[in-house]
C-alpha cells in the first residue's frame, strides 16, 4: 500500500473526466423528465459497486481470458478516443438505449460505469496504486451523488453553452488521456523537439 496525493489527484481527474457527470447533466434532466424522480443514493452505490468489482477482480478476470492489463488498456485507449471524440465534435458514436429503470438504467449502467469508465479503471491498475484509484473513485461518486441531486441548479447556473463548453473541454482532456494511455502501453518513445 502506497499512498500518493499526486496518484490520488492524477487518477480522479481521470475519472472525472471520463465519468463526465457534469456532461451528462443535460441527458439525466431529461431521463428524470422522462422516468420522474432519480434516486441519487441507489445510482451511487450501484455505480461504486460496478466499478470496485472491476477494480479488485477485473485483472484475475482478464487472466481467464489470456488478456493482460496492457493490453485492455491499449483497447481502452481506443474507446476513451472514441468518446472524448463524442465530446469534442458533437457527434454520438455509442447509442444508448433509453428504455429501463431511470434510476440504474441507463444512468448506474451505462452513463457512469460505461465502458469507456470501466476501462479507465482497469487501464489506471497498470499505472497507479490500487489504493489511490480506490480514494480517487469514492471522491468521484461524492461528487456524482452531489451532481445528481442539484441537476436542475447546475442547469441553471451553467446554461446550455456552459455545459457544451464543460463537454468540449473535458473532451480535449480525455483525448490527451487515450494518446498517453496508447504510448505508455505500446511502448512507444516520444522523444521531444529541441
Amino acid at each position: 500500500m502506497h499512498f500518493s496525493f499526486i496518484e490520488i489527484l492524477a487518477a480522479f481527474m481521470v475519472l472525472f473526466a471520463i465519468i463526465d457527470i457534469t456532461g451528462s447533466i443535460p441527458i439525466i434532466i431529461d431521463i428524470k423528465s422522462k422516468s420522474g424522480n432519480v434516486n441519487a443514493g441507489k445510482v451511487t452505490l450501484v455505480s461504486l459497486a460496478i466499478f470496485l468489482a472491476f477494480l479488485f477482480i477485473g485483472s484475475p478476470l482478464l487472466g481467464i481470458f489470456g488478456i493482460d492489463v496492457s493490453s485492455f488498456a491499449i483497447a481502452g485507449s481506443f474507446i476513451i478516443f472514441l468518446i472524448a471524440m463524442e465530446m469534442i465534435l458533437g457527434i454520438e458514436l455509442f447509442k444508448q438505449d433509453p428504455r429501463g429503470d431511470g434510476a440504474i438504467f441507463p444512468i448506474a449502467f451505462p452513463l457512469i460505469a460505461g465502458a469507456g469508465s470501466i476501462t479507465t479503471i482497469l487501464s489506471l491498475k497498470a499505472e497507479y496504486q490500487t489504493i489511490n484509484i480506490f480514494i480517487a473513485l469514492v471522491l468521484n461518486m461524492i461528487v456524482v451523488y452531489f451532481v445528481l441531486r442539484l441537476t436542475s441548479i447546475f442547469e441553471k447556473f451553467f446554461g446550455q453553452g456552459g455545459l457544451q463548453l464543460l463537454r468540449k473541454v473535458f473532451g480535449v482532456i480525455l483525448l490527451s488521456i487515450a494518446i498517453k494511455l496508447f504510448l505508455t502501453n505500446t511502448g512507444i518513445v516520444i522523444h521531444h523537439a529541441r
